[in-house]
């Protein structure tokens, strides 16, 4: 199963940042370039400079290189040696609780840890596949700083809480750490204790952890992680680029929010959109229900997500914005029609019952003719911001897709399988930029 360590963690130094609130940001995959530029006026100090770099103008100042990723190497060495950052000097676990508001006031507890990089399914379970082009990216930024800002959610299943219980008799001290970013509160502790780090090691190490955010930055680790020992006579094998940044959360957290995530689509012609409503009113594998926007527009994600909302041992279900004007299509699954003649043969039974599977193979691929890893589809965990590309024209149509239960992560890595890439979207995002773990 998988090796959990601790490590020493580089952090931002309250004497020279005092509001930390300033200083993180989301991970890369969910900034725009607008947001980037946000969050680079945000603060000099601002991650994105290390998380997202932005790439250098014609006339970088001096000093600077002529790549993003070599900006943000420049830009890490330098926070070091002015003392922005400073690494602890003691191994830590870091727990972390976050705040946030979803259906009322949550909490999400966390554990940061270094876990050993193995192979997927040796411990570490993918549930979603994954792009080349965005891993290159990743790859260049890992190469260049040797450190990484963010990392990714990784989900276990506890054994008779024990392991919940040493988190919360930790989260009874004062946080060293306590700030507020866009309404969201942090509360951190360093856990530098040998006995209590012993115990938290010795309880994840016998689970398997199951990827719910950070998939390409698993498998960028892995391509830098081979890189690395190909560069070594001797690898022992505890060199830090054997290892990952993880922040740990438990199944049973009440706090752990996943949320769908929509296809936008866009370049499909008259005669492509007659054939789709030609056969929404002749097809056999969904009931369809046509259901006018007027009344819920103002609370528009709410209304939807209910209507959505599937009942216990329901099929399929899938939302369509654009094809009728303010109106929302429902397709929702017939009990009594097999779907398995419009998924993959080498796909699970887990695979098969999902929506997004449906919709990416039956409607986007065989009915729209469009490639569901084609990069000019468009994807969004907002409602309301698929409804306002659809309305505006930037898109014809919105496919929403019904909420996942994270039960069904766990499924679908138990099989050996990976639902379609962006299929969930774990809210909120742990930030980048908390604790940053050195390669070196």
């Amino acid at each position: 199963m998988a090796e959990v360590c601790p490590f020493c963690g580089i952090r931002y130094k309250k004497e020279k940042v005092s509001n930390l609130g300033v200083v993180n940001c989301p991970p890369y995959d969910v900034i725009t370039a607008a947001k980037q530029k946000l969050y680079y006026q945000k603060s000099d100090y601002n991650v994105i400079r290390l998380e997202l770099p932005a790439q250098p103008s014609a006339g970088s100042a001096k000093g600077r290189s002529k790549s993003k990723y070599g900006n943000a190497a420049v830009t890490l060495k330098s926070w070091l040696k002015e003392g922005v950052l400073q690494a602890d000097g003691s191994p830590a676990f870091y727990l972390h609780d976050h705040y946030f508001r979803y259906e009322g006031r949550r909490r999400r507890r966390e554990l940061i840890a270094r876990v050993k990089l193995v192979p997927w399914g040796e411990g570490i379970c993918p549930h979603e596949e994954t792009s080349s082009k965005v891993k290159q990216d990743r790859l260049q930024l890992l190469q260049t700083c040797q450190a990484a800002s963010s990392p990714i959610l990784a989900l276990y299943q506890g054994k008779d809480k024990e392991i919940a219980g040493i988190l919360s008799s930790v989260a009874q001290y004062n946080p060293p750490v306590d700030f507020i970013d866009s309404g969201e509160r942090h509360l951190i502790w360093a856990i530098t204790e040998s006995q209590l780090i012993r115990q938290i090691s010795d309880l994840l190490s016998d689970l398997p952890f199951y990827v719910a955010d950070g998939h390409h930055r698993y498998e960028t680790a892995l391509a830098y992680q081979r890189e690395r020992i190909e560069q070594l006579s001797s690898p022992t094998g505890k060199e830090a680029f054997n290892y990952i940044m993880m922040s740990l959360v438990e199944f049973s957290d009440p706090g752990l929010v996943v949320l769908p995530i929509h296809r936008l689509v866009r370049g499909i012609s008259p005669d492509t959109k007659a054939k789709l409503i030609r056969w929404l009113t002749n097809q056999d594998f969904f009931t369809v229900e046509t259901n006018s926007l007027l009344d819920i527009k103002a609370n528009l994600a709410e209304n939807i997500f209910h209507k959505l909302k599937p009942a216990e041992g329901e099929g399929a279900l899938l939302g369509v914005l654009g094809l009728e004007d303010d109106s929302l299509i429902i397709l929702r699954q017939r009990p009594d029609v097999s779907i398995d003649k419009a998924m993959p043969e080498a796909r699970s039974q887990a695979y098969r019952k999902l929506s997004v599977s449906l919709l990416n193979h039956l409607i986007l691929e065989e009915i729209l003719g469009i490639d569901s890893s084609r990069d000019d589809i468009e994807y969004t965990a907002d409602v309301d911001e698929a409804y306002r590309r659809v309305t505006e024209g930037d898109y014809q149509l919105a496919f929403i897709t019904s909420l996942p239960k994270v039960e069904v992560v766990k499924s679908i890595a138990d099989a050996g399988d990976r639902m379609p890439r962006k299929s969930t979207y774990f809210y909120p995002k742990v930030p980048a930029g908390l604790v940053i773990n050195p390669l070196w």
